[in-house]
């Protein structure tokens, strides 16, 4: 196993940093994804809101050349799509975090009903933003009825997750703190910005892993460095 493992530590480098660099990628490219549902009918009740009106508003006046290219709806559907390859980064990321963990008892459940749910999270935003080109249809109608159980899962699963990585002595800790404060963190995040903001600490708790990830350059150092 150790030998396989080796082996694949190049590719398991390679995802670790697309992790870490598209966590800052969804970081930056997310408030305008979160300002171009502003100026939409729907997205304008979130600005009733003092904290996300306080910076949008005036943001949004100064970067309107990059928002006003198109209708408000396209604009949004576009930067939306931004979320798909966040989400497939952490997601890969998250998995090779597992391999290379190989947990048991009741974290490898734990991990197992995660992982499900980070893939439907992707699967769901893919179909939100991909099926919807540049205006509203059913297939999104459908893709956000994915959405809703599968933030449930990401939510509550990381937070479990967090809990157990930080019993289990995990390194990065940072990775386990953020996945273990993910529902108060994405509270916080939602009073500020958008919905798909809200998966920021977990983009940023396999950002960071990933990141460890990438700069090793053995499976023992890997090991002795992210394994409990």
């Amino acid at each position: 196993m150790n030998e396989s493992l080796n082996a694949s530590l190049p590719n398991q480098r390679l995802i670790g940093r697309l992790a870490w660099v598209m966590a800052w990628v969804g970081l930056v490219v997310g408030q305008l994804h979160a300002m171009a549902r502003h100026a939409t009918s729907d997205g304008a009740e979130d600005l009733a809101l003092p904290l996300t009106r306080a910076w949008s508003e005036p943001v949004s006046d100064v970067l309107s050349p990059l928002l006003g290219w198109a209708s408000a709806d396209t604009v949004y559907l576009t930067y939306g799509k931004i979320w798909v390859f966040v989400f497939l980064a952490f997601t890969l990321c998250a998995f090779v975090v597992y391999r290379r963990r190989q947990p048991a008892g009741f974290e490898k459940w734990v991990w197992r009903v995660l992982l499900t749910g980070y893939v439907a999270a992707t699967v769901s935003v893919f179909g939100q933003y991909y099926g919807q080109w540049t205006s509203y249809n059913m297939l999104g109608d459908l893709s956000f009825a994915l959405t809703v159980p599968s933030l449930l899962v990401v939510m509550l699963g990381s937070t479990v997750l967090g809990i157990a990585l930080l019993r289990n002595r995990f390194r990065p800790r940072a990775t386990a703190a953020l996945l273990a404060l993910q529902i108060p963190l994405a509270v916080g995040i939602l009073q500020v910005t958008s919905m798909g903001n809200a998966a920021l600490p977990v983009m940023f708790a396999f950002g960071i892993a990933g990141r460890r990830i990438a700069r090793e350059r053995t499976y023992a150092t890997a090991t002795s460095r992210v394994a409990a």
